[in-house]
């Protein structure tokens, strides 16, 4: 029996649940492949980020960039930011694993800029919180301590300890 594009999301979603991320992976790709056939490129760019996504909870890097890599552009020209901004994020996450920090850390900022542009101020956050923690690896502190602040500043709902340090860091500024 062959599944439609969207059954085979849906067994991907619950792999991943599963914690299954080769078997997800491949339900994603074979979820792009349907969509790409089927002229729904967005979708199919959905299903690539998303096996990216599972590539990486499985510990494989590059697989999982190649399968993120022009999802950014395919959501840039049909104008949905929010997508385009976390398939950077993917893109980046990727290189991160892959030790190409400096690659990551563009892709990182960009995404940031983006989700600040469609007021996602908890994506952002994320997004900066993830290049902080990069600086930091790469030795940065003082950067890292500045992208860290704005990460908190920008999260629309934070918990009570980033609350605290909010409190704490205006003394800083």
């Amino acid at each position: 029996m062959t599944l439609e594009p969207h059954q085979l999301d849906d067994e991907g979603k619950k792999a991943f649940a599963n914690k299954k991320f080769v078997e997800a992976a491949e339900y994603f790709r074979q979820a792009a492949e349907g969509y790409s056939l089927g002229r729904a490129g967005l979708m199919a760019a959905e299903m690539r980020n998303n096996m990216s996504v599972a590539l990486m909870q499985a510990g494989k890097p590059q697989e999982a960039l190649d399968a993120a890599l022009e999802t950014d552009r395919i959501f840039a020209s049909a104008n949905d930011v929010k997508r385009q901004a976390m398939a950077l994020g993917n893109q980046a996450s990727a290189l991160e694993g892959l030790q190409r920090y400096d690659e990551a850390l563009e892709k990182y900022e960009k995404s940031a800029e983006l989700f600040a542009s469609v007021d996602e101020g908890d994506m952002r956050a994320l997004v900066m919180k993830s290049a902080a923690a990069l600086k930091l690896k790469k030795g940065k502190v003082t950067d890292s301590a500045f992208k860290m602040m704005g990460s908190v500043y920008a999260k629309e709902n934070p918990t009570f300890f980033e609350r605290i340090m909010k409190f704490f860091l205006r003394f800083i500024k």
